[in-house]
């Protein structure tokens, strides 16, 4: 028996938008050196592989990078949704639970819109990584930090972001697994705050749109901006929109998501 992979742009609702994920639905699990052999295979930032459970609304999820497996990864949570709902595996009436490295996530579908309920992961405030010095003027930097996972770094303008030319090696030399570089929005755009994230240690040097990464941007900016609900425009050449939710130690981040091929691995 084949196994159906569709590729989905995540976070877009146009094709070539947001950010690219494959998502195969296993019939078994199949092994951790097969997943990573197909996942670099691919070449793209995150590929899922979605395994039924007794439940019929609740399965297991795991994510590769071309390069290693993936603790947490939002984009390719809201493909996988969005593929069991568009497979007729479920029929959206009601959330879904993925199983996952990070704990049980849930998915859940508003019209047209896919919501993720995700943890918080809230900065710790740090200076500014030594392989980082002089990657932006001293006075542009407004707030550094990290989680366990991100070197955070708050620039007091989203031209900064948009126009900022990552120095890898640099990336690469901080003891975390990408930089998450983040500014208030320009007045009118229709979002809060814009956000780019570059992750060269997982094998990707730009990650088009990053849903966890609202884990830690969407607690900052709602305690910085005083209000719960804020919308991100992830800057990255493909752009992408997410609509997020900040809720005690839960984070929502809703979006859309495109089906751009399907077809099966041989």
């Amino acid at each position: 028996m084949t196994t159906p992979i569709t590729w989905v742009d995540a976070f877009s609702d146009a094709a070539f938008g947001g950010n690219p994920a494959a998502v195969c639905l296993l019939n078994q699990p199949m092994s951790d050196d097969h997943m990573q052999s197909i996942a670099a295979e691919l070449g793209i930032s995150e590929t899922a592989f979605v395994t039924p459970t007794n439940d019929p609304s609740a399965f297991d999820l795991r994510w590769f990078s071309p390069a290693i497996e993936i603790d947490l990864c939002g984009h390719a949570t809201l493909a996988s949704a969005h593929v069991v709902r568009q497979s007729g595996v479920v029929d959206g009436a009601g959330p879904l639970t993925f199983h996952t490295r990070s704990g049980p996530l849930i998915a859940s579908f508003e019209g047209d819109l896919i919501v993720l309920d995700f943890p918080a992961d809230p900065i710790t405030e740090s200076p500014l990584p030594a392989s980082l010095a002089g990657e932006w003027e001293t006075s542009t930097v407004v707030t550094t930090g990290h989680t366990a996972f991100y070197a955070f770094v708050v620039v007091d303008s989203a031209l900064l972001v948009r126009a900022y030319r990552p120095n890898l090696a640099a990336v690469s030399a901080t003891s975390r697994k990408a930089l998450l570089l983040t500014a208030p929005a320009e007045p009118g755009s229709g979002a809060d705050y814009v956000l780019r994230v570059f992750a060269p240690n997982v094998g990707i040097d730009e990650d088009p749109a990053t849903g966890s990464a609202q884990c830690s941007a969407g607690p900052y900016w709602a305690a910085t901006l005083g209000r719960p609900e804020l919308t991100a425009h992830q800057v990255s050449p493909r752009g992408a929109v997410l609509w997020v939710r900040v809720d005690g130690h839960r984070v929502h981040i809703a979006g859309h998501a495109t089906s751009v091929l399907t077809g099966h691995l041989c």
